[in-house]
């Protein structure tokens, strides 16, 4: 394996093992969760549209819970921008999300009576975290510890 100096992150390494690109299974984990944040962004954005549009504000602030979802799924929509262009940063977050989305996939399965809803979600959410988990985005995302290639030899 080829060696030369990495910048990830704006510090430069000295010598680690070339990377041999960003794996299929980063970019799809990206676009998932780069398509999840962009939902919620599009969400926060028709709740401040109906907000300021006179719908009944009564139940819920639809302005509060916009910036809400602006806040939570620009940080997620941020991840998965990062996955696609390969900084590992994204997966941390891109975890966190799936998670969190698996009981609203549940819930729409069982409570709210949405089964189609639930069943697209619960895909999107499994797929999301198998890539995030395949074994060649955990090598990727091991690639930033200089170990790596004398634990492969051992095993």
């Amino acid at each position: 394996m080829a060696e030369h100096d990495v910048t990830d992150g704006g510090e430069q390494r000295k010598k680690e093992p070339a990377a041999t690109g960003v794996p299929a299974t980063v970019r799809v984990a990206g676009a998932v969760v780069m398509l999840e944040g962009l939902a919620g962004v599009v969400t926060a954005i028709v709740l401040v549209v109906r907000a300021l549009s006179g719908h009944d504000q009564s139940v819920a602030s639809g302005v509060g819970t916009a910036i809400w979802f602006g806040v939570l799924f620009g940080g997620v929509l941020a991840a998965g921008i990062a996955l696609l262009r390969g900084k590992r940063w994204g997966r941390a977050i891109g975890v966190i999300a799936q998670v969190l989305l698996l009981p609203v996939a549940w819930s729409l399965l069982t409570d709210s009576h949405q089964p189609l809803w639930g069943s697209l979600l619960a895909i999107v959410v499994l797929g999301g975290l198998g890539a995030l988990f395949a074994p060649a985005t955990s090598r990727f995302m091991a690639l930033d510890y200089g170990d790596l290639p004398d634990a492969e030899h051992k095993a």
